[in-house]
C-alpha cells in the first residue's frame, strides 16, 4: 500500500470533510483514515472516529481545524508526530515555521489550501512544504491527486494570494451566480428560472473553459459578435476596469486578512 498508510484528522468540519469525501469517492480504503472529533456526530463506514488522542503513531497527520485552535490542540497531538509522521494542514495562516516549532518530531510540513470541490474532486490544491525530499513530495501529490489539481507554490510567500483565489474564491463565483440570477429577476424572470439559468450558464461556462484550448478571455471574445448583444454587456463590465478592479479589490481584501491571520498565529 502506498504512503500514507494510516491518516489521522484532526477536526473533520465542512473543509475536512470534503477532503475525505473525496478520497473515499477515489476509492482509498476507510480504514486509511481516522478522524479525532469530540463534536462530529459519525464518521463515514469504515472509518474510525475517536474523542480523544490515542496512543498509537500515523503516517500523515491533518490539521483540519480553525487557526485559533492550534495552541490548544498542539500539545495533544505532538506525541502522535514524535516519530516522523508528516504534518498536513489546512489552517488558513499557519506558516511552515510556526507548524515546526509546534511540532518538532515531525518527519515534514505540508501546508494545504483545498476549497470544498474536493469532495468531487474537482478542488484546486495549492501546496508549499519543508522537511520533505522529493519522494515525500511526490507521495504527497499523489495523495491530494483524488481532490483536484495538486499545484506546489515556487514559494509559501504565495500562499495569502492563493488562499484568496482558491481559497475563498469559490464564494466570489456563488456570489456572481447569485447576481446574475438576481440581475435577471430584476429585469423580468421568475427567480425560479433565473436560479436554474444562472446555474447552468456557469456550470457549462465553467466545463468548456476547463476542456478548451483557449484562455477564458479568447472565449469571452469568441462569444461575442462586434456590435451584438454579448458585447453590449462585456462593455458594461469592461467600462473603467470596474469588474477587473473590482476582483482585484476583492482578492486583495482576502489575502490582507490571511496574512493578518498569520501574524495572529505568531503572536504579533
Amino acid at each position: 500500500m502506498a504512503w500514507p498508510q494510516s491518516v489521522l484528522l484532526v477536526g473533520c468540519g465542512n473543509m475536512g470533510g470534503a477532503m475525505l469525501a473525496g478520497w473515499l469517492a477515489s476509492g482509498l480504503e476507510p480504514a486509511r483514515f481516522t478522524i479525532l472529533d469530540p463534536m462530529l456526530d459519525q464518521a463515514p463506514d469504515g472509518v474510525e472516529l475517536l474523542r480523544e488522542p490515542p496512543d498509537r503513531r500515523f503516517d500523515a497527520i491533518l490539521l483540519a481545524v480553525k487557526p485559533q485552535m492550534l495552541e490548544k490542540l498542539a500539545p495533544g497531538i505532538a506525541p502522535l508526530a514524535a516519530d516522523g509522521a508528516v504534518i498536513l494542514s489546512i489552517m488558513a495562516g499557519v506558516e511552515l515555521a510556526s507548524l515546526a516549532s509546534r511540532f518538532p518530531g515531525a518527519g515534514g510540513f505540508v501546508r494545504i489550501m483545498p476549497n470544498l470541490a474536493a469532495a468531487i474532486g474537482k478542488s484546486p490544491v495549492a501546496l508549499a512544504a519543508s522537511g520533505l525530499d522529493q519522494a515525500r513530495e511526490d507521495a504527497v501529490t499523489r495523495l491530494m491527486d483524488p481532490l483536484g489539481t495538486p499545484e506546489w507554490l515556487e514559494n509559501e510567500g504565495l500562499f495569502d494570494l492563493v488562499t484568496a483565489l482558491a481559497g475563498s474564491g469559490p464564494a466570489f463565483v456563488y456570489r456572481f451566480i447569485d447576481a446574475l440570477a438576481a440581475g435577471a429577476g430584476e429585469l423580468g424572470l421568475s427567480a425560479e428560472t433565473a436560479d436554474r439559468l444562472a446555474l447552468a450558464t456557469v456550470e457549462g461556462a465553467a466545463l468548456l473553459a476547463a476542456a478548451s484550448p483557449h484562455e477564458p478571455g479568447e472565449l469571452a471574445r469568441r462569444v461575442a459578435s462586434p456590435g451584438g448583444t454579448t458585447q453590449a454587456g462585456l462593455d458594461v463590465l469592461d467600462a473603467d476596469e470596474a469588474l477587473a478592479r473590482l476582483v482585484t479589490a476583492t482578492l486583495r481584501a482576502a489575502a490582507e486578512r490571511s496574512a493578518e491571520m498569520a501574524r495572529e498565529a505568531r503572536g504579533e
